[in-house]
């Protein structure tokens, strides 16, 4: 790993545990324990460690779902790998991170949003036919009308507005999401599966 990839790195991790507004280059320097000028060698202001940052993060994001898929036996269990990686990812995100980008880094926050649309757009479009084969899930509803309808609903997680950060957490509207989704979609079949699944994720606690 080269400096710069080192710095990437560990930035992409300050700024998901402290936000970004509140953390300026001194801060990022001390976090890092390197000095600023190292920082400025590699990078031209904060505004361009924030992007490089979001890209980062955007590969990181593409490469776990990916390995997910692939690894996956079916199209629930991909969901379910889906939802753990995620719940893990939102335990360790300051809440104020989206809003941060959306006020202050507009055009980065588009390029994330934009980003993440078409990947999760394409990953469900292909779970859902996935397992609309293997019958795990019904066969009357049509995946890219739903696909787009599960993207619709990404942007509630930070809408302040909507869910009070000091009342409800991300995690948790993520986790119910979820349960209203693919139960939602799923066969009978399907629901026998998930209800084995949750009795056996309840016995290991």
């Amino acid at each position: 790993m080269t400096r710069e990839e080192h710095i990437i790195k560990a930035a992409t991790d300050v700024f998901m545990r402290y936000g970004i507004k509140s953390v300026n280059m001194d801060d990022m320097a001390k976090h890092l324990g390197m000095s600023k000028k190292t920082i400025y060698q590699h990078f031209k202001d904060k505004n361009d460690l924030v992007s490089r940052a979001v890209e980062t993060f955007n590969a990181r994001e593409a490469s776990e779902i990916d390995t997910i898929c692939k690894e996956s036996i079916n199209a629930i269990e991909e969901m379910f790998g889906i939802n753990r990686w995620v719940v893990s990812l939102l335990s360790h995100i300051h809440p104020s991170v989206m809003f941060d980008l959306e006020k202050y880094y507009p055009t980065i926050a588009s390029d994330l949003i934009d980003h993440r649309n078409k990947m999760v757009f394409a990953s469900m479009l292909a779970n859902m036919k996935s397992g609309q084969k293997q019958g795990f899930y019904r066969k009357d509803f049509k995946p890219e009308i739903l696909a787009r309808i599960y993207i619709a609903r990404l942007d509630m997680f930070f809408n302040a507005k909507l869910f009070p950060p000091d009342t409800f957490k991300a995690i948790d509207i993520y986790t119910e999401t979820f349960k209203y989704h693919i139960r939602g979609i799923a066969s009978e079949k399907g629901l026998e599966y998930l209800n084995k699944h949750y009795k056996n994720d309840s016995k290991k606690r």
